[in-house]
Formats: C-alpha cells, sequence, structure tokens
C-alpha cells in the first residue's frame, strides 16, 4: 500500500463516526474530533504538517456532521453525554 492510501482508508472507515450523536452540535463535535485525529495522522504518515492536517480535518469533520441528519445514521448519544 501506498504512503497516502493508509490515509484514505483511515478517513473511510471513520466517515460512519462522524454522525455520532443525537444533536447537531453532538455530530458536529464527533466530527471535529474524529477529523482532526484522521486528518493529523494522515500528515503525519505522509510528512506534511500536522497541525495542518489536524485543522483541515477537524474543520471537514464538524461540516460533515453538522450537515447530516439524525436520521443518516444514528449509533446513540455520544459519550459526554
Amino acid at each position: 500500500m501506498q504512503t497516502w492510501s493508509k490515509p484514505i482508508m483511515a478517513a473511510l472507515l471513520a466517515l460512519p463516526l462522524i454522525a455520532c450523536g443525537s444533536s447537531k452540535e453532538d455530530r458536529a463535535l464527533s466530527g471535529a474530533g474524529i477529523g482532526a485525529g484522521v486528518g493529523a495522522a494522515g500528515a503525519a504518515a505522509t510528512g506534511g504538517s500536522v497541525l495542518g492536517g489536524g485543522l483541515l480535518g477537524g474543520a471537514a469533520g464538524a461540516a460533515a456532521g453538522a450537515l447530516t441528519d439524525k436520521d443518516d445514521i444514528d449509533l446513540g448519544d455520544p459519550a459526554w453525554d
């Protein structure tokens, strides 16, 4: 597997978790956390800026989480509730 394909696979596997939470705010928060982690890991694996990858991943995850509906995927209440 090439170096750049590992972060892409990690992002695809984490994608269903972006919609965790029962409210729009919960989904945005969980999406931001997951996106930041995947973005930072992807940047580290490819030799990029970990901070930049985390920021971009967090922003993308928050947007994806906020744009999902509770009916799209429901994995229950988040751990912080």
